[in-house]
């Protein structure tokens, strides 16, 4: 499968990796949408509108917001990739934010043919529960971030499975000095957002795979229960009942 990208939407995109991300892709004469979670944090985000980005604005612990961003998008020139960059460490948020949102996005928007999930190495922490039927995915306690992105890793690899003709791959960025991973992160922050430009823009033979679990460009065996098709499927199930839409 060989796909020419040229426009790109980075989710969280107001500080940290996604606006790395979307400045990287910005500088190589990409078209880039960005995200903010309101109004305030998208002031935030002049610096790249300046340079001809576009923006989209919503809070996407409200799914009603995340509705409305897909419509929004749908309904302007077509995406080709989506960088599903915002993710939260701790509160009520980690569920809305860290899988229903991305979930919904990606049943709901048309078009794009690279995907690109952030995961972390925290998903090894995660539980593939024999029944999802307990999670609470509203938040209305604080949720697990490690089972948020083993989750959204196995949800990656769903993807692949049922979109062949799309490019659907997990980045774990490492343990970066942004707000999230604190100034003492051992990680580096570049090498932190390289990967998920790279396959969603690359032509690179390997880049052009689908399913994968990445590190600094190198792929990782994930949690056994990513690839556990039984366990994608009772996750899909699970997110579909949630939230009323089917991928």
């Amino acid at each position: 499968m060989r796909h020419t990208t040229s426009r790109i939407l980075v989710t969280g995109s107001a500080d940290g990796l996604g606006r790395a991300a979307a400045h990287s892709l910005l500088s190589a004469g990409y078209e880039v949408v960005v995200h903010a979670r309101n109004p305030e944090r998208a002031t935030g985000l002049d610096p790249l509108l300046e340079r001809g980005a576009g923006i989209v604005v919503g809070d996407f612990t409200d799914r009603d917001a995340v509705r409305r961003i897909a419509t929004e998008l749908n309904g302007a020139k077509p995406l080709d990739a989506v960088i599903h960059n915002a993710g939260v460490w701790s509160g009520p948020a980690v569920m809305p934010v860290n899988i229903i949102a991305p979930y919904l996005l990606t049943a709901l928007l048309r078009g794009p043919r690279r995907l690109v999930y952030l995961s972390s190495g925290s998903h090894f922490d995660g539980h593939p529960y024999p029944s999802l039927a307990g999670i609470d995915w509203r938040g209305g306690h604080a949720g697990s971030y490690a089972d948020s992105k083993l989750f959204v890793t196995a949800l990656a690899a769903a993807v692949a499975r049922l979109r062949p003709g799309v490019l659907s791959n997990a980045v774990d960025p490492g343990w970066v000095p942004t707000r999230m991973g604190g100034p003492h992160a051992p990680d580096d922050l570049e090498l932190g957002h390289r990967t998920q430009e790279w396959l969603a823009t690359s032509e690179d033979s390997q880049a052009l795979t689908t399913g994968g679990y990445w590190y600094h460009r190198r792929l990782q065996p994930p949690h056994r229960a990513v690839h556990d098709q039984a366990f994608q499927d009772r996750l899909l199930h699970a997110l579909a009942d949630e939230t009323g839409v089917a991928i």
